[in-house]
């Protein structure tokens, strides 16, 4: 009898999880993230303002940081656009949460199998794809340089606490995203070098190897 619960053997020896151009976009995007950030933090309390020597000054990183944000959004949005459809919440996503203390302590064997993107990605996938479009209006508003004289002084107001409050939200989940990459081990070398081993696959994301498993075992994926 077989054992379903043993992976079938492996038919190559690494497994392509994000192509170059995924891992760029996604590099780029982190850098203007913590530029932003950085440069968000300098402008948001005068006890963050020395983070203005960064960028050249108070007055530099004034400039700059609407056209970072701006840069960021844009470079996202052809990072989110291909993968928005295996980020999409399902059932298995949902029981998955249900059951974060098997999460926690990495006891995958008790868990709903994994597509590509476990529901923790997802919901940072998600935070990121409200809060950055949010950012980019209420940032609108509160850019004094272009948009903020066409505003009502209590909408500028408003705004710039809206503002605030979503860049922190964002930077505790990018933490959060950070620190679940560090603690997985074998997620870094998937976004710098682009592979993963089917051991790695197997036992984080099972759906997807299953998927990669078919694909690979279907005529259309056989050299003639």
């Amino acid at each position: 009898m077989i054992d379903s619960s043993r992976p079938v053997e492996p038919v190559r020896a690494s497994i392509v999880r994000y192509p170059a151009r995924e891992r760029i976009n996604h590099w780029l995007v982190a850098l203007c993230f913590i530029c932003a950030a950085l440069s968000g933090l300098a402008l948001f309390h005068p006890a963050l303002f020395w983070l203005s020597g960064l960028f050249g000054g108070g007055p530099w990183t004034r400039i700059l940081h609407p056209y970072i944000g701006l840069t960021l959004l844009i470079l996202f949005i052809f990072l989110a656009v291909p993968v928005y459809a295996a980020n999409r919440m399902r059932a298995q996503d949902w029981a998955w949460l249900r059951q974060i203390d098997d999460v926690v302590h990495a006891r995958e064997d008790r868990l709903p199998e994994v597509g590509r993107y476990n529901a923790g990605q997802k919901l940072v996938f998600l935070v990121v794809v409200v809060g950055l479009p949010l950012l980019l209006l209420t940032g609108i508003v509160i850019w004094r340089a272009y948009f903020t004289q066409y505003f009502p002084i209590t909408l500028v107001r408003w705004s710039a606490l809206l503002h605030a409050f979503l860049a922190f939200v964002l930077i505790c989940t990018i933490i959060i995203h950070i620190y679940a990459a560090i603690w997985v081990k074998g997620s870094i070398r998937a976004m710098t070098r682009g592979t993963v081993t089917p051991g790695w696959a197997w036992k984080h994301h099972r759906a997807w190897y299953r998927e990669i498993l078919t694909h690979d075992a279907s005529p259309r994926s056989r050299p003639d």
